[in-house]
C-alpha cells in the first residue's frame, strides 16, 4: 500500500514539474516561413520530433525546409524539401535555440496552408527512460524514483543557471552604473575647466580694453 501510493506521488511529481516538454502546433501560410525558439543552458539533450499535414488534404503533402540555429547563430540542423523529420543535439552553449520551418510550395498550383506538428523536448523530457530501464534492470517503483531524482537534478541544475544568469546581469547593470558615473565626473570637470577658461580669458580681455 505504501509502495502504491509513493509511486502514486511521484508520478504525479513527474506531471507537474517535470520541464523542457512542449508540443506545438505551427500554422504556415503557402511560401511562408514561422519559428519557436526556447532558453535553454549549455550541456542540455534536446529532441525534437516534426511532421507536417496539409490544411487542404493535397496529396502529395507539401514539403517545408526546417532548420534550427544556435544562440551564436550556426546551423545546427538543416533538412529541405521534407514532410517530417528529427533534430537531437546537445547545447554547447546557453541562450535562444530558433527553429524556423518554411514553407516551400509557394509557386505550386492548389497549394494551400500546412500545419506543422513540432515536439520539441529538452533535459530530463528528452532522456529514453526505456533504454534506461532494460539497462539498468529497473521496473516499476525504481524507475519513477529514477525518474523522480532526474526531475529534482534538473530543477537544481535550472536554478544554478538562473542565479548565473542573475550574477553575470548584476555585474553588467554594476558595470554600466560605474561607466555612467565616472562619465558624469568627467563631464563636471570639463564643465569646471571650461568655466575657468572662460572668466580667465574675459579678465584678460576687459584688462586689454582698460575696462577693469
Amino acid at each position: 500500500m505504501a509502495a502504491g501510493l509513493l509511486l502514486l506521488f511521484s508520478s504525479l511529481i513527474l506531471l507537474c514539474v517535470v520541464p523542457g516538454s512542449d508540443g506545438v502546433w505551427l500554422n504556415l501560410p503557402s511560401g511562408k516561413a514561422k519559428c519557436v525558439s526556447e532558453e535553454i543552458q549549455s550541456n542540455v539533450v534536446v529532441l525534437g520530433d516534426y511532421y507536417v499535414i496539409s490544411d487542404d488534404h493535397v496529396h502529395p503533402v507539401p514539403s517545408i525546409t526546417v532548420k534550427v540555429t544556435s544562440p551564436y547563430g550556426k546551423t545546427i540542423h538543416n533538412q529541405q524539401n521534407i514532410t517530417y523529420g528529427q533534430f537531437a543535439f546537445t547545447t554547447t552553449e546557453g541562450g535562444n535555440y530558433i527553429a524556423c520551418f518554411i514553407s516551400m510550395d509557394g509557386n505550386h498550383q492548389g497549394a494551400g496552408d500546412v500545419s506543422v506538428s513540432l515536439d520539441w523536448r529538452t533535459g530530463i523530457a528528452a532522456k529514453d527512460w526505456e533504454s534506461v530501464a532494460k539497462r539498468d534492470n529497473i521496473e516499476g517503483l525504481e524507475l519513477e524514483l529514477a525518474k523522480l531524482e532526474g526531475v529534482i537534478e534538473s530543477i537544481r541544475e535550472n536554478i544554478l543557471y538562473l542565479k548565473r544568469r542573475e550574477w553575470d546581469m548584476r555585474m553588467v547593470s554594476e558595470s554600466a552604473n560605474a561607466r555612467v558615473t565616472w562619465f558624469s565626473i568627467i563631464s563636471v570637470g570639463v564643465c569646471i575647466l571650461v568655466s575657468i577658461f572662460q572668466i580667465l580669458y574675459l579678465k584678460q580681455y576687459f584688462q586689454r580694453k582698460k575696462l577693469i
